[in-house]
């Protein structure tokens, strides 16, 4: 079994070669969640994410002749990355199976460290089964994204430098997935100092670990879509199950858009991009899913890899999330000056108009009658609530469409 001393001789592995992430203290998320909130920023690594601790303390933990025949691994995301990096930092050869449908930003990233990509199969468990047979054939070491001691214990360098830069920490916050993360950071502190508490976070799409911890044992689950892809595993590792029962004090959820309104929080508050399943664990204080007050918190920012494609979307999600985008449909007479009068409603409460459609023919679009489609811009959930009664109070019928 893995112990702190794997995690320390993982942590003198890396230096020159992962950076030493901050710690950023936030008044605005202190405020919010009524903690004192540390940022680990991991969104800031090496890849753009935390994986690449894991990756490269695997690669070093290999003999000579294992390097030689090269690595390989299944991922759509950040451990490709990690992967690849850590090989071209030790001049291994490297082969990453990613599915079909990855982001080819994702793609054309992993391909730039040096490494080997081929797209096979339309989801990653297609991906991994052609993984796994490809390295029976080219007799590689498979890098297992989680459930692996070398790979836990360079995810555990993580806590080893929290400790180090705030030993007055009273609680860390993980996303988990498969579990290498937490197992490792909770595994460090809670040896380093027993009364700090470790707590994790699923998205509520997929909790695969909180699932399994309640049944007393691994268990595959079917998953839902979620914002957060880099902690949507179907089943925890075998070997981050039994660190996790006996290191961490709880698992929490949270909903999708919790996450999306984190998201956009980051980016503007702190200048951070940041990716769904890295903002998980900082949406898990902000919406109170964790009963703590008043005290130093160390949330891990696991990751930054956002596809630029996806970034216009965070913000649409977070924007409704907090009050700050109002969608609705309403019906006027199709009469000159009809329109300028629900706009001047709207403009007398400082409603911002950003897109406007007409239907004059559709379902329940009566002879005379238009369909009108109004996406707003709006302050808060107040300002939404003013703007809605007082269209209402005007005797139009409206639908709010979210």
């Amino acid at each position: 079994m893995i112990t702190i001393k794997e995690i320390e001789e993982a942590k003198s592995k890396m230096n020159g070669i992962v950076h030493y992430t901050h710690l950023d203290h936030s008044h605005t998320f202190s405020q919010l969640s009524n903690n004192d909130i540390y940022l680990k920023l991991e969104n800031l690594q090496k890849t753009g994410s935390f994986k690449v601790r894991g990756s490269y303390n695997k690669m070093t933990s290999l003999s000579k002749g294992e390097l030689e025949k090269g690595v390989i691994a299944a991922s759509a995301g950040n451990h490709a990355q990690g992967v690849a990096y850590s090989s071209s930092q030790l001049n291994v050869p490297c082969t990453i199976v990613m599915p079909k449908g990855a982001p080819l930003s994702k793609v054309e990233a992993t391909k730039k460290y040096g490494a080997n990509v081929e797209l096979q199969g339309a989801t990653f468990d297609e991906a991994l089964e052609y993984a796994l047979g490809l390295q029976k054939e080219m007799g590689a070491t498979f890098v297992h994204p989680f459930d692996d001691e070398a790979v836990i214990a360079g995810q555990g360098t993580i806590g080893l430098e929290i400790y180090e830069q705030l030993p007055s920490i009273d609680a860390v916050v993980c996303p988990v997935g498969g579990g290498g993360l937490i197992a490792g950071v909770a595994l460090a502190l809670k040896t380093l100092k027993p009364s700090i508490k470790v707590y994790g976070v699923e998205s509520a799409a997929c909790p695969s670990m909180k699932e399994s911890l309640l049944a007393n044992k691994p268990l595959t689950i079917d998953i839902l879509p979620s914002m957060a892809d880099g902690i949507a595993v179907k089943r925890p590792g075998n070997l981050t199950f039994e660190l996790i029962q006996t290191y961490v004090d709880e698992i929490y959820t949270v909903e999708e858009m919790e996450i999306a309104r984190t998201m956009l929080l980051l980016l503007e508050r702190n200048k951070l991009l940041v990716e769904g399943s890295g903002a998980s664990s900082l949406a898990a204080l902000i919406y109170n899913k964790i009963p703590l007050e008043n005290a130093k918190i160390v949330p891990i920012i696991t990751g930054g890899n956002v596809d630029m494609n996806f970034i216009s979307r965070i913000i649409e999600h977070g924007m409704v999330e907090s009050g700050r985008f109002l969608s609705l449909v309403t019906y006027i007479t199709d009469k000159p000056g009809h329109l300028h009068k629900l706009l001047q409603l709207i403009a007398e409460l400082d409603g911002n108009v950003l897109h406007i459609n007409h239907h004059r023919i559709g379902a329940n679009v009566f002879p005379g009658q238009t369909k009108i489609q109004l996406s707003l811009e709006t302050k808060n959930q107040a300002h939404i609530e003013q703007i809605v009664q007082k269209i209402k109070d005007a005797g139009y019928v409206i639908e709010i469409d979210l």
